[in-house]
C-alpha cells in the first residue's frame, strides 16, 4: 500500500513539474502555438502582462 502511495505522490510531483513558469519565453512560446479561444481570463491577462508590455 505505502509502495502505490509513494508512486502516486512521485507522479504528480514529476507531472506538474514539466509545465513551463507561467512569464517565461517557454510559456510566452507555448501560449502563441496555442488557439486564443482555448485561453483562459487568467492565461490572456498574463500573456498580456508577461509577453506583451514586457
Amino acid at each position: 500500500m505505502m509502495k502505490k502511495i509513494i508512486a502516486v505522490v512521485f507522479t504528480l510531483l514529476t507531472v506538474s513539474a514539466c509545465a513551463p513558469e507561467v512569464g517565461s519565453e517557454k510559456w510566452c512560446k507555448n501560449m502563441k502555438e496555442k488557439p486564443k479561444g482555448d485561453w483562459t481570463v487568467n492565461e490572456a491577462t498574463d500573456f498580456a502582462k508577461h509577453c506583451v508590455l514586457k
